[in-house]
């Protein structure tokens, strides 16, 4: 008979905060009127991304910004509009790509802060608030759309945008689509589901189609998995907002190490760092943290420049 392990339990340890000077203390927003009931929101992180240099780009949703972090942990803006960016990763090694809840898929230049709108629609029709995306070797770009799906609308997204330009809506149905990450053979894609507290495995077919889409891990708790990261051993690590971990899985999707936030529970997201990628680093979103873990394999490469 097989009996699963215990996984192993580590604290997290802060590796920087926002310092005062970049915190919008009593100033309200939007989307904490909409996405956190009208609490008193200075900032809120989210989206971390490594350069090459290894600096950390972070966002902040609220304020429409995004922070460079170089190595010792000291913060500076790069760029600031009227969005609301989540995710991001390098399109090239100058700019970054960003979902932008408010205006769809933008383009920050890093060495001078201009954005400028990349994808905005789809046939005329505006996003529902797209949220966070990933990058395959051939250049194809995968990235949600969230909104305020739920399980009471059931009506999330999951897109493709081929090299070509053409768009491919590949799931419909998702309550809540938030990280995602691909396996690395690139054969599956791992799609956060928060309000459904799942992550849901999504079969990438030879035809460009998805088939058979399965419920790979299931958590608990008040707000369910966001942001995703993959090692090279395939381990999926999850960071799950409402209990305050980042969960690594292996492939079966059984817990073998357990990261705790040493900062609060709003571990929204995750992204590999250091100088052989096997630190991990985590948002913290309230406290306006980030928080380090360090594991045992590296993760994958996410520098798939197009």
């Amino acid at each position: 008979m097989f009996l699963l392990q215990a996984p192993e339990v580590r604290d997290t340890e802060l590796f920087t905060r926002m310092p005062e000077r970049f915190r919008r203390t009593g100033e309200r927003s939007d989307w904490a009127d909409a996405n956190r009931g009208g609490q008193p929101t200075d900032s809120f992180l989210e989206g971390p991304v490594f350069d090459r240099a290894g600096n950390l780009y972070v966002t902040d949703i609220p304020f429409g910004r995004i922070f460079r972090i170089d190595p010792p942990g000291e913060w500076e803006q790069v760029a600031e509009w009227a969005g609301e960016p989540n995710g991001m990763k390098f399109l090239n090694e100058r700019e970054l790509l960003v979902t932008d809840y408010r205006n769809g898929l933008m383009l920050c230049d890093i060495a001078s802060g201009a954005v400028r709108p990349y994808l905005e629609r789809r046939n005329s029709e505006r996003f529902k608030g797209v949220n966070d995306l990933v990058f395959d070797s051939g250049g194809n770009l995968y990235f949600t759309d969230q909104g305020q799906t739920g399980l009471h609308d059931p009506t999330g997204r999951l897109y493709r945008l081929r090299k070509d330009g053409r768009l491919d809506l590949l799931l419909a149905n998702v309550p809540s689509p938030n990280g995602v990450v691909l396996s690395p053979d690139e054969r599956v894609l791992y799609l956060g589901v928060t309000r459904g507290n799942a992550v849901w495995r999504v079969p990438l077919q030879g035809d460009g189609s998805v088939s058979k889409v399965s419920a790979f891990f299931t958590s608990y708790g008040p707000s369910g998995p966001d942001g995703l990261a993959m090692d090279q051993k395939g381990r999926l690590i999850v960071a799950n907002p409402g209990l305050g971990v980042a969960w690594v899985l292996n492939h079966r999707a059984e817990p073998e190490v357990v990261l705790r936030s040493c900062a609060g529970a709003s571990l929204t997201n995750v992204a590999f760092g250091g100088p052989e990628r096997k630190s991990l680093y985590c948002t913290e979103s309230i406290s306006g943290s980030v928080l380090r873990a360090e594991l045992d394999v590296p993760g994958l490469d996410v520098h798939r420049l197009c």
